[in-house]
């Protein structure tokens, strides 16, 4: 932990999927200004780690969606409240202050917030990790899960382990022109057919033809190492050969697997691995903490993103009685209140 300042907020949002975000709506249109915590590296959740050009066809008002589209979207509606995100961090502990407030700390930062929405989907996001012996002492240094600083990998031998979009975009980025430019790149998957978008698949396609990109089809079954270095990979290709690829540095994307990790730790009341919430403020056990989305449970729960937005909105309305229990709570609606259209930046 950094000594760095407490983080003051009236509201910390862990998660910044789809419900999260637009978690973070509902509490602007309130005058209530939202932190933002996600163990990614980008706002989307689900939608952008798994599928980011799948179509979504049951969201209001959009008869067809993508997962990137549908994040692009909520993250404009966001943008007049002026969320603060705060990527590639997980809470790891949660403990009331005397004050009532919640103090929220991950391995970087540390909140107080006087309200705390979870919208954490079925747990916190993490890369699956690629098993073999003696790969993992390599982790951070020569083996990734994430694509880390981009001169970290200029100039170096890359092998970027995937087939789906972002282990295509990333090996597109390492052969392509810019200060992450790598030495060369080899773009490994099970087999030569790839999720990615069409322009993504354009793209490799162009670089494979002028050979700033090999591919290669086969999976990684052991490592090759000289002294305290990773050299080099074995691949057991599908016709049954073994070849050997020598790399700097070993990019992996296998996709991301849900934990839900310390939120089961945080003395919530749980059901069924899932937070137990009353449907008409979904209040967790603890004042002040609420919980949306697939991570909490209730009779009738829908595992639906609409169903996520309306939580939302109910929650946000139960954390402003929560924090300005003086308020009138009149309905207002954006389409005539000069308060909201105000917050909203509407001219």
């Amino acid at each position: 932990m950094t000594n760095t300042p407490f983080i003051q907020t009236d509201a910390l949002v862990i998660g910044a999927g789809p419900v999260g975000l637009f978690q973070v709506f509902q509490l602007g249109l309130q005058g209530i200004h939202a932190q933002v915590v996600d163990v990614l590296d980008q706002a989307g959740g689900q939608c952008i780690e798994l599928y980011p050009e799948k179509p979504l066809y049951d969201i209001p008002g959009l008869p067809r969606s993508t997962g990137r589209d549908l994040t692009e979207r909520l993250l404009q509606q966001v943008a007049p409240f002026k969320p603060e995100f705060h990527f590639n961090q997980q809470v790891s502990a949660i403990s009331r202050q005397a004050d009532g407030q919640w103090l929220v700390s991950t391995p970087q930062e540390q909140f107080l917030t006087r309200t705390l929405f979870i919208a954490a989907g079925v747990g916190a996001f993490v890369p699956k990790e690629l098993k073999l012996e003696g790969l993992a002492v390599f982790t951070g240094t020569q083996l990734f899960y994430r694509m880390p600083r981009p001169e970290r990998l200029k100039g170096r031998h890359v092998v970027v382990v995937g087939g789906e979009e972002i282990a295509v975009d990333n090996a597109i980025a390492l052969a392509s022109e810019g200060p992450q430019q790598a030495a060369n790149v080899t773009l490994l998957h099970r087999r030569d057919a790839l999720q990615a978008g069409p322009q993504a698949l354009a793209r490799l396609a162009e670089l494979r033809a002028s050979g700033r990109i090999r591919f290669v089809a086969g999976q990684v079954s052991g490592i090759e190492t000289h002294g305290d270095c990773l050299t080099g990979v074995s691949v057991a290709t599908p016709d049954d050969q073994t070849l050997s690829l020598t790399l700097d540095v070993l990019l992996v994307h296998l996709g991301i697997s849900p934990k839900l990790g310390p939120v089961a730790e945080w003395g919530l009341a749980m059901e069924r691995k899932q937070l137990s919430v009353d449907p008409a403020s979904f209040a967790t056990s603890e004042t002040g903490i609420y919980a949306v989305g697939d991570v909490n449970s209730y009779p009738g729960k829908k595992k639906l993103i609409v169903c996520g937005f309306h939580e939302a909105t109910l929650a946000a309305f139960a954390a402003a009685s929560y924090l300005n229990p003086q308020s009138s709570g009149v309905l207002q609606y954006t389409t005539s209140s000069a308060l909201l259209q105000q917050r909203l930046g509407v001219q």
